[in-house]
């Protein structure tokens, strides 16, 4: 067991650098949540701290993509309340199904979409939401939500990073906005789960505080850089994170 000093000295810088990555284009968690169980903490008790400081990181995000415009509230609210409902649904789901399942699909997944994100230079750079009518647009916003959930319930790494990806390629967000709605509903499916760890007694307060002030100063300036530079940063970040998460799947196996 490292002492106080020295778990802050390895959880705070990473938790910084995941916020800074979560707030541009989600993932973040492929970089806190191995930092709390490198220095030493039980991994019940890091779920619960990760999830503190990351729902305060990524509330002072969400507020950032607001004052600047780049929420859309409608379909960001549906979004929230689905991934909610399927967050629910995929928890329940790991009672009865093996992750391995999982991971054999996104084996298949990621690498398609770093294809994708590599051969497609217009990406996310317009917005073409206004295509889509009202009802049509709300209701994929609400299935984005709901299935996105139901992953982020029964597996979890990369939620945000689909967030991104889903409300671009379906609704025609470009990639700021995207990034924006994201961290809504992110928020709102965390926060369910930031409740659970506080009342099982899972979140280490001495740990979790400092490491929130960080996160918020790694989100404030992800969000910061994403809202300014656009898809320049955005596109970057999410290749990044789809390759993590694919050596984190790769790595399940070993």
């Amino acid at each position: 067991m490292y002492s106080y000093e020295m778990m802050l000295m390895i959880i705070c810088p990473l938790v910084f650098c995941a916020g800074f990555v979560d707030a541009a284009a989600g993932g973040g968690g492929l970089i806190s949540l191995p930092a709390y169980i490198f220095a030493g903490i039980p991994i019940h008790i890091a779920y619960g701290t990760n999830k503190f400081a990351n729902c305060i990181g990524t509330s002072i995000a969400s507020v950032k993509f607001f004052k600047s415009g780049n929420i859309k509230i409608k379909p960001g609210i549906l979004s929230a309340v689905g991934a909610l409902i399927g967050s629910w649904f995929g928890t329940k789901l790991v009672l009865f199904l093996d992750e391995k399942y999982l991971r054999y699909c996104l084996m298949i997944i990621l690498p398609i979409v770093a294809i994708f994100l590599l051969f497609n230079r217009r990406f996310g750079s317009e917005d073409y939401m206004k295509e889509l009518k009202n009802k049509k647009l709300y209701f994929i916003a609400f299935f984005i939500g709901l299935i996105i959930g139901a992953y982020d319930g029964f597996f979890g790494p990369g939620t945000g990073t689909f967030l991104v990806l889903a409300f671009t390629s379906l609704l025609g967000f470009n990639l700021i906005t995207a990034s924006g709605n994201a961290k809504l509903v992110n928020l709102a499916s965390n926060l369910s789960s930031l409740v659970l760890y506080i009342l099982n007694g899972k979140v280490l307060y001495s740990v979790g505080l400092p490491a929130a002030i960080c996160a918020v100063l790694g989100n404030y300036l992800g969000a910061y850089f994403a809202i300014k530079n656009g898809a320049k940063v955005i596109k970057p970040v999410i290749l990044l994170v789809v390759i993590m998460l694919f050596g984190k799947v790769i790595y399940s196996f070993l």
